[in-house]
Formats: structure tokens, sequence, C-alpha cells
């Protein structure tokens, strides 16, 4: 496909989450910068942080989208859309139809396995996302703590959200809800908003410890979701994030997992236009430069720890091979959609990527048991 027939990918990326660069004011050869030069770096960092919130709504929309044409089941899409036109393009709702099956098969894996004890999930960046309230209406007897944590600008929202919608409220264990002086907080005992700069838990320090994560249990298996989130920050500030989660918050001992869905492949002609698109809307990509491959996005979960077991997959290979031959007919009757050459091209530059440790359980604890069958790709 020639790059001029590549479509446009401003409006791809869904999910934006806790990303944007620590550094300020870093001047060239050792000059300290003036104050002109610091207040113009801080006001460009304030900027990718709201083009990175801002494209939370581009994934509500999307979701709605594909909610409106029956590819997803979620009575709670429209609850967070601000968006007016959700209509997306046939290309784009199978995207997000398999992104979003994806991630939840293997949810329902960490669930399902050894169902009775209490589990726990965190996502980074959650924005407008609607899992747990999808999780309670399917597991209404499951014991799950819920956390998410974001930017405090997209927790407030969700907050008002909350506060706006009955169907939400219903949702929530309110007799257990704690008062916060945190904007946009929300603390109970099955769902919790943290308004979090993600990169504060990378620049903890002894003179400036990392910050408290109510209710959040340090010894419950736990699994990490990053749906479109870490991928806006240096890779050298998501391991540190990573080592404060799994080090600080989750002790070696506690079983942990984290799923990654990020975009790969960016050295052909799509990846370059994607690069090239976001750019316009000063969105950058870290870590699709720096784990390019699926072997190198395994590669990367083993270094944070998860040495139990990895794996990685195209979203090419889960349309194949996770999704059911019944599942495949359903969705193909929703809507027409002409372009197959695009649609594998764009489901083969996007991957899920999961690791795991199971910690004090061993070899047969509750990651290893939930992920035994997943289909990975080339052999990993």
């Amino acid at each position: 496909m020639a790059a001029r027939e590549i479509p446009n990918l401003k409006t791809l990326l869904g999910r934006g989450r806790g990303g944007g660069l620590r550094g300020r004011g870093r001047g060239r050869g050792g000059i300290r910068p003036g104050r002109e030069d610091r207040e113009e770096s801080e006001e460009s960092d304030a900027d990718r942080d709201s083009a990175v919130r801002g494209t939370d709504q581009d994934a509500a929309g999307s979701r709605l989208s594909c909610v409106e044409l029956g590819y997803l089941d979620d009575p709670y899409a429209k609850l967070f859309a601000t968006q007016t036109m959700t209509r997306r393009l046939p290309l784009l709702n199978r995207g997000t139809y398999v992104r979003t099956s994806a991630i939840d098969l293997l949810v329902d894996r960490f669930l399902t396995t050894s169902p009775n004890p209490p589990k726990q999930i965190i996502s980074l960046g959650a924005g407008t996302d609607t899992r747990y309230f999808r999780l309670r209406d399917k597991y209404p007897n499951a014991h799950i703590i819920y956390h998410e944590v974001d930017f405090p600008a997209n927790t407030g929202a969700k907050l008002h959200a909350l506060q706006r919608h009955p169907e939400l409220q219903a949702k929530l264990d309110l007799d257990t809800a704690t008062k916060s002086q945190e904007l946009g907080s929300y603390y109970s005992s099955t769902y919790n908003l943290h308004p979090l700069d993600l990169r504060v838990l990378a620049s903890s320090s002894p003179d400036a410890p990392a910050p408290q994560l109510p209710n959040l249990d340090p010894k419950l298996p736990t699994l990490i979701l990053s749906e479109m989130c870490l991928i806006y920050l240096p890779a050298s500030t998501v391991t540190s994030i990573m080592s404060s989660l799994l080090t600080h918050y989750l002790p070696p001992t506690t079983p942990a997992s984290l799923v990654l869905y990020e975009p790969i492949l960016p050295n052909d002609a799509f990846g370059r236009t994607m690069i090239s698109n976001l750019s316009t809307r000063n969105i950058h990509l870290h870590t699709l430069t720096a784990y390019p491959e699926l072997g190198d996005q395994r590669a990367r979960l083993k270094q944070y720890g998860f040495t139990d077991g990895h794996g990685a997959a195209d979203t090419g290979l889960i349309w194949r091979k996770w999704v059911s031959e019944e599942e495949k007919e359903r969705v193909a009757h929703l809507e027409m959609l002409d372009e197959l050459e695009e649609l594998e091209l764009l489901l083969r530059h996007y991957c899920i990527a999961w690791g795991w440790r199971d910690g004090s359980e061993g070899d047969e604890g509750v990651f290893s048991k939930a992920w035994r069958g997943v289909v990975d790709q080339d052999g990993g």
C-alpha cells in the first residue's frame, strides 16, 4: 500500500493517559536556561499533557461508535462520551472491537481463575474507560478492588459523571466511600479514583516519597492494565514507574501481571504516517521506537520483573486466533468493510503484550494458570 493510501490515523489512538515529559527547562551545552526559556519549556510540556489528555475523548467516541453499531455491549459508554459525532469508519470500528475484546478476554481469564479469593486491578490512565462498571455487571459476586490512576483533570471529569448518573452510582459501594480533600478522588472498598500524574511514581525519592494509593492491597494478586498509556512516556520513565509499582506498592511476593496495548512497527510507511499524524497534534509515542517489535515487547516485560512468563501478539493474530468463527461472522454482518487489506495492515501495527510473576505462589500461581493456552505469536 502506498503511503498516500494509508488511512488518516489522527483519531485512531484511543485512551490518552498519563503521558507527557517530566524534564523542565533543560539547557544546551551546560548553560542554565533563562526564565523565558524555562517558561517556554514548561508551556510546551503542559501542551503535550493537554494533547494526551484530549485523546481520551477520541477513545470514548470510538467506544460509543462500536456500541451503537452492535460491536460491543456497553451500556455505560454513552455516559462518558462528549463528542457529538461518534460514528467511526468501519476500519476503525473493527480495530476498536479487537482491542477491547482482547483485553476483556485476558481480564476474564484472570478473574475466573481461582475465582473466590479477592483480586485487584490497577488501570493506568483509565480516563473514560468503563471496564469497572461492565465487570460489576458480569461478576456481581466477585470480590474485585479496582483502581484507576490518571491526571486529576481526567479523574475529576469522571467523578463528575459518577455524580450525575444514578446508573453509575448503583455500581459503587457508597457505604464504604471515604471523604478526601484531593480534587477528583474517590475511595471505597471496591472502586478508587487516584488523581495522580504517573510521573510522580518515577521521581519518588527519600526526600519525595511515593504517594499513598488508598485501598491498594499489597498482598492481593494484581493485574495492571496499560491501554495506550505508558506509550506516551520515555522508556526510562516507564521502567521507573513499573519498578515503583512492583516493589513499593506490590512486594515481590505478590502475584502481579501487566497487560499492554500499544502500537508497533514504527519504521515502515504505515508506522511513519502514524507518527507523523500524531506529531501534528503534539503527541509523541516514546515507547513505540524503544520497543518496535513483538520481541522487544516481551523483553521489556522480562526487564520489568515479569520473569515467570511473557507473551505478545499483534491484533491481526488476535482477530484470527482469539475470536471465534461464530463471532467473526456476527461482526462481519454489522457493517460493510471493503478495506480488508487496510484492516490487516492496521491490525498488524498494534499488539497486546502480557507478562507476569506468580510471586510466592510459584509456577502454578494464578497468572500461570490464567494465561495458559493464550495464543502467543512467533513462539515467544
